[in-house]
């Protein structure tokens, strides 16, 4: 076996991002679903040319905020700024300009049934801009080169594997050359190579492209390894914002449960027990 196959894989140097300008401002931010409250005044920076990994258990309100930041959900109360522009103040149409400066790679890919690879990754383009078709095929193609994906155009999203999937969803999201990339659960569902892969090519966004890149996710040694700073989330409150070296350091219970895979004991009472089976069947 040659030393090459031994060769381990570089350690990744994170940049220094001291004095960066910030291009995601969260302040205040509480958000409801009803009457429940499931964000709890979240405070976040984001800074230009950074990795920010949002980490936290099931419910802990990981999709709650992306929705948020992504304009999908209106907050409560609270400001969220993309690139200096108020999110939740401006009107539709200066709303949908500001979104063509973020990309977004869903969770699942979705990917549309009916058109090629090609087609899909060409949709943004064709929804907001102008271009000559010849035009938008060749910056698809482009793109395609960038997540590897050059050569598979014609193929249609039921001939790929999940990886293929998830790189055509890359593709998709950075085709208009965004200046924030948003990532819902990249590595999910994936074998530990393909989703290797996938933090690599995350990682190579934002050096070849210097974009910053908010990434949602529960897989830890993803999260690990591409990200700058960590936000940890705690049923709709932030524990810990820091490096992944503050981030393993940490004291606090909740994190360590989180890291540790460690379920939290909790006391059952008798009484209060009794209580509840009566209230469900009044």
């Amino acid at each position: 076996m040659s030393q090459a196959a031994h060769a381990e894989k570089p350690v990744y140097q994170r940049p220094d991002l001291t004095g960066a300008t910030p291009v995601v401002e969260v302040e205040k931010l509480v958000t409801h679903y009803g009457e429940r409250e499931i964000l709890h005044g979240i405070d976040l920076e984001v800074r230009e040319g950074e990795i920010m990994v949002i980490m936290g258990g099931s419910g802990s309100g990981k999709s709650t905020l992306l929705n948020t930041l992504l304009g999908l959900l209106h907050p409560t109360s609270g400001e969220v700024r993309i690139l200096g522009e108020h999110l939740h103040g401006i009107s539709d149409v200066e709303r949908t300009k500001l979104r063509q400066k973020m990309g977004v790679a869903f969770q699942g890919g979705a990917l549309f049934s009916s058109l090629s690879v090609l087609e899909n990754i060409m949709l943004p383009l064709r929804e907001h801009t102008k271009l000559d078709l010849n035009t938008m095929r060749i910056m698809a193609r482009l793109k395609m080169q960038v997540v590897a994906l050059d050569g598979f155009e014609n193929l249609m999203p039921a001939e790929l594997s999940g990886g293929m999937i998830k790189r055509a969803a890359f593709a998709r999201a950075i085709v208009m050359d965004p200046r924030i990339l948003f990532c819902d659960e990249p590595s999910a569902g994936l074998d530990p190579v393909v989703a290797s892969a996938i933090d690599d090519l995350i990682l190579s966004l934002r050096d070849a492209m210097g974009m910053s890149i908010v990434v949602v996710t529960h897989e830890l040694e993803s999260a690990f390894r591409i990200a700058d700073r960590i936000c940890v989330l705690d049923k709709g409150n932030i524990l810990l914002i820091g490096t992944v070296e503050e981030v393993r350091a940490s004291t606090n219970e909740r994190i360590q449960n989180l890291l540790n895979r460690r379920t939290e004991e909790k006391v059952l009472d008798p009484d209060e027990y009794l209580r509840n089976l009566t209230a469900a069947n009044d």
